[in-house]
C-alpha cells in the first residue's frame, strides 16, 4: 500500500463508521483493501501513540516477561501487537498471537505479521487457546473500549488474568481514559503491579470526590516530516484531523514486582503558559493538584514544557499549589 493505491472513499467510509455507533454493531470491515487503507493512515497514527508508550517503558527499564506468547485482543490491523514485537524484538517471544470478532481482520494481521517477522510464529489465538489456562506473556489491547459489549468485557477480563503483563492503549478522551481507570483500579485489586502511567501504586486520584471532570491523558509527537508531506496534510484535511494533535491514554500493568523510584510527580496532559509562568496538573502518590511553575524558578524546564510531547516525569517539591523546588 503506498499513497497512489489508496482508496480515499474507503477512507471516507471507515470514517463516517467511527463517527457513529455502527461499529459496535460487527465488523466493520467489508474486504482487505479496507484493512490496508486503515493500516497506511488511521493504523499508523496509533502507531505512533504506541511509539510513545513503548519508549517509556525502555526509558523506565521495563521488559517484557519471557515464555508466555504475545496476544493482541482485539487486533484490527494488528498494528499494536507488530509494534510491540518489533520494539522489543522478536527473538525475546515465543509467539505473536492475534484474535478479533473479524476474520478478515486476523487473516490480515496474521499475514502482515509473518511478512515482519519471517522466524517467529504468528497466527490466531483459537477458542481453544482464549478458553484454556495458557499463561499468556503480554497482552496487547488497543482502542477497544468504546466497543466492547458485555460477553467480550468478560472474555477480556478473563485473559487479563491470566496475562503477566498488559500494555493497553487507548484514545486520550475523556470518556476512554476513565473507563480504562477503571480497568486499572479492578487490576490493581486483584494484586497486579501498576508500571506505567503512574509513579505509585495507590489508587487513582482521578476518581476522588472533584476529580470528575478530569482524566488522564498524553500527547504523542508524531514524525516531523508528515507536516511536509502533501499526502499526509491532505489525509489529515480529508478526515478531519489535526496531525499535530495525538492524544493517548494507557495502562502498563506487570504480576512481577515493579520498581518505582519515590517521588516522580507527573504532568497529566499539557502545562499550560502564561506570563512568565505555567499551570501544571500534577499527579503523585498524594494524588491530583494544579501546580504552578513560575518561569523564573526553572527557565529552562519551562521553556522546554512548551515543546514537549509525551509523559512528562519530573521530581519537585510543592506547596500550597506552587512548585518550589526542582531536581535536575
Amino acid at each position: 500500500m503506498d499513497w497512489d493505491s489508496l482508496d480515499w472513499e474507503v477512507l471516507d467510509r471507515l470514517r463516517e463508521t467511527f463517527l457513529t455507533d455502527v461499529k459496535t454493531r460487527g465488523p466493520y470491515w467489508h474486504t482487505i483493501t479496507d484493512l490496508e487503507c486503515y493500516n497506511f493512515t488511521y493504523g499508523e497514527r496509533i502507531g505512533w501513540k504506541w511509539d510513545a508508550v513503548l519508549a517509556e517503558l525502555k526509558q523506565r527499564g521495563w521488559i517484557p516477561p519471557s515464555g508466555g506468547p504475545v496476544l493482541d485482543w482485539g487486533c484490527g490491523s494488528g498494528i499494536a501487537g507488530r509494534r510491540v514485537v518489533d520494539f522489543f524484538g522478536a527473538e525475546n517471544f515465543p509467539r505473536l498471537l492475534v484474535h478479533d470478532h473479524s476474520e478478515l481482520a486476523m487473516e490480515f494481521s496474521t499475514h502482515h505479521g509473518r511478512r515482519l517477522f519471517p522466524t517467529l510464529t504468528v497466527e490466531r489465538a483459537g477458542n481453544q487457546f482464549l478458553e484454556s489456562d495458557e499463561p499468556i506473556g503480554v497482552l496487547v489491547v488497543s482502542h477497544v473500549l468504546n466497543e466492547l459489549n458485555a460477553e467480550a468485557r468478560a472474555q477480556l477480563a478473563a485473559l487479563a488474568a491470566r496475562a503477566q503483563s498488559i500494555i493497553w492503549v487507548e484514545p486520550g478522551t475523556h470518556e476512554a481514559s476513565r473507563l480504562l481507570g477503571g480497568w486499572r483500579e479492578q487490576l490493581r485489586g486483584a494484586g497486579v503491579n501498576v508500571v506505567a502511567p503512574c509513579t505509585h501504586q495507590n489508587a487513582c486520584g482521578m476518581f476522588a470526590p472533584g476529580n470528575e471532570r478530569h482524566w488522564c491523558h498524553f500527547f504523542a509527537a508524531p514524525p516531523a516530516n508528515i507536516y511536509a508531506d502533501s499526502q499526509w496534510v491532505k489525509f489529515g484535511q480529508r478526515a478531519g484531523i489535526d496531525l499535530r494533535s495525538l492524544p493517548y491514554s494507557f495502562l502498563v500493568v506487570d504480576r512481577r514486582p515493579v520498581n518505582q523510584a519515590a517521588g516522580y510527580s507527573r504532568i497529566i496532559g499539557e502545562a499550560r503558559h502564561y506570563k512568565g509562568y505555567a499551570k501544571i496538573f500534577n499527579c503523585d502518590a498524594s494524588g491530583l493538584t494544579e501546580l504552578m511553575m513560575q518561569k523564573r524558578d526553572a527557565p529552562e524546564l519551562f521553556k522546554a514544557l512548551k515543546h514537549s510531547a509525551g509523559p512528562e516525569l519530573h521530581q519537585w517539591t510543592h506547596v500550597n499549589g506552587r512548585i518550589t523546588h526542582i531536581e535536575s
